[in-house]
């Protein structure tokens, strides 16, 4: 029986991987700001046949208490077998809008909090003989995009940190699945950062076109079973990550012609 640590649990890919493993049978462990949330999506978990559901709130953009949380988790079940690290913000401002403590503020979520996790988590799950750990990207972690500087920035910087962690420690039995969605319908952009640091509150029409987050968390939860490297999540945006490859001029032009997502 696995047990599973999803962070982002409360809505979006996070919530519909929660599902998909409790339907497995797994144990989980359920992390995100809103307890309130949490419970509800806990309750919906034991009721898809979760072996057991442990609830962990926290303010990721907190970094003093992280460590104690990773051990919380830890010791909830007695080892963890699955590490998805999904939480995290956008934003919907240009650079000239985009202040220090913003851009701050997306790295402590995005990036800073996944890599302490990690870290703090790594020596336990060598220890217990390895471990998954999933982390979430984006498409904009493999380009610049209109109106997300520090969020692409964010999302970039996953890739170095965890493909060297993966580099590093994959004959140690941890293995790292980069997840990559590109349009997917989920809160993401009405919770992003607008001007100002207030929450953006509309749907990205792009977006709102996007793939379900069931269908998301059904190739994502695949992936990391088969122990895959890397999955792309979405529809025909995701070819924009083959152009950037082959063809990185035309990909900077596109970019700046796509309408934000």
């Amino acid at each position: 029986m696995q047990t599973v640590w999803i962070t982002g649990a409360s809505s979006g890919i996070g919530e519909a991987c929660a599902y998909r493993y409790a339907a497995s049978g797994c144990r989980l462990v359920l992390t995100s700001s809103s307890r309130q949330k949490l419970d509800l999506v806990a309750e919906r978990c034991r009721s898809k046949a979760a072996a057991d559901v442990r609830v962990l709130p926290y303010d990721l953009n907190e970094p003093d208490g992280i460590k104690l949380l990773v051990r919380e988790a830890w010791n909830a079940f007695g080892g963890i077998d699955i590490l998805f690290c999904n939480a995290g913000v956008s934003q919907r401002t240009t650079v000239e809008d985009t202040p220090m403590p913003m851009v701050r503020k997306i790295m402590e979520i995005n990036f800073f909090a996944p890599v302490a996790i990690a870290e703090a988590l790594l020596p336990l799950m060598i220890s217990a003989g390895g471990g998954r750990i999933a982390v979430t990207t984006s498409i904009a972690g493999r380009f610049g995009f209109p109106l997300r500087c520090a969020y692409s920035a964010s999302k970039h910087a996953l890739y170095g940190f965890f493909e060297t962690l993966r580099a590093e420690n994959r004959d140690r039995g941890i293995t790292v699945t980069m997840v990559c969605p590109g349009r997917v319908r989920t809160d993401i952009s009405r919770n992003a950062l607008d001007k100002g640091g207030v929450r953006h509150g509309l749907m990205d029409p792009g977006q709102d076109e996007g793939i379900s987050a069931d269908k998301a968390a059904k190739r994502i939860v695949r992936a990391i079973r088969h122990r895959k490297d890397e999955v792309l999540v979405g529809g025909k945006e995701l070819l924009m990550v083959y152009v950037k490859r082959f063809f990185p001029g035309l990909c900077a032009m596109i970019a700046g012609r796509i309408k934000p997502m």
